[in-house]
């Protein structure tokens, strides 16, 4: 069963003979001991899954016993910055050679150490055992139970896993299956700090001819032009001649013409009619 990291990190910053700091908990191991593969977790999303090879005398971490403990563990020491790969170790020192991998005959711990510390009761000698995530040359073991209680990698696979895992990660060993867990996107590139966005193309701006720019930039702000002026000021209102008011207003003659004469026409029958009564 998987607890939950909250949980433990509680119990560890209660008991701080099991603690060190500072912890990375956005990087994350989580080796499962039946499927014998690690997965690399960042920010709960999957990285990349290697198999392993777990101790062949079971799990555990009494002392004297070469058996592979279980629970929260963290990376206390890396040791082999850009060896080569296949570079021999003895006592956590380069020994000079380099082997290939299944060279017969030897089984020595081989291009990366990274020292796991036990952060529970559990595994609390884990540190003093020397418990590693290691390469190994015995290569064709690996997927199957067969270590002295490290954690066997191929050599390539523990020097890519090295080059991506802080010290402070937590790695936890479980003897159950790996969970699932989702596949991390992959990261836009970036260019002088912005993300580059792909597929993005800009825009023509419109052109401006060199004539409409003489004509913009030769007049003064002050001037218009004649037509402009008359669109801008109103129209006084069609003088409406005698000949006009003396016929009915034809077709081509606008509603406010038509209004105009016909009330010209009354104020003249008006006059004609107050005149006759003088007379």
């Amino acid at each position: 069963m998987l607890r939950p990291l909250s949980v433990i990190l509680s119990v560890i910053s209660a008991t701080s003979a099991f603690a060190i700091a500072p912890l990375d908990t956005s990087n994350q191991l989580i080796i499962s001991v039946r499927d014998q593969k690690l997965v690399l977790l960042r920010n709960g999303s999957k990285v990349a899954v290697y198999p392993v090879s777990t101790s062949k005398f079971g799990l555990g971490d009494a002392w004297g016993r070469m058996t592979t403990p279980l629970g929260y563990l963290a990376v206390e020491k890396k040791i082999g910055d850009d060896m080569p790969v296949g570079a021999v170790f003895h006592n956590r020192r380069l020994t000079g050679e380099v082997l290939q991998a299944n060279a017969p005959g030897r089984d020595p711990i081989t291009t990366r150490i990274i020292w796991l510390r036990g952060l529970e009761a559990q595994n609390a000698h884990a540190f003093k055992r020397c418990i590693y995530i290691h390469g190994t040359p015995e290569e064709k073991k690996i997927g199957r139970p067969a270590s002295y209680g490290c954690i066997r990698m191929k050599a390539k696979d523990v020097a890519e896993l090295y080059n991506q895992l802080p010290i402070g990660a937590v790695v936890q060993i479980i003897p159950d299956r790996l969970p699932n867990t989702e596949k991390a996107k992959p990261r836009q590139e970036m260019s002088g700090g912005v993300v580059a966005v792909a597929n993005v193309t800009p825009q023509p701006q419109p052109q401006i001819t060199a004539t409409k720019a003489a004509n913009v930039t030769s007049q003064p702000p002050s001037q218009i032009s004649a037509a402009k002026a008359a669109k801008a000021t109103p129209q006084p209102p069609p003088q409406i001649s005698a000949a006009m008011l003396a016929t009915p207003p034809s077709s081509s003659l606008t509603v406010e013409e038509m209004r105009t004469a016909g009330a010209l026409a009354g104020a003249r029958r008006k006059a004609k009619l107050a005149q006759n009564k003088r007379l």
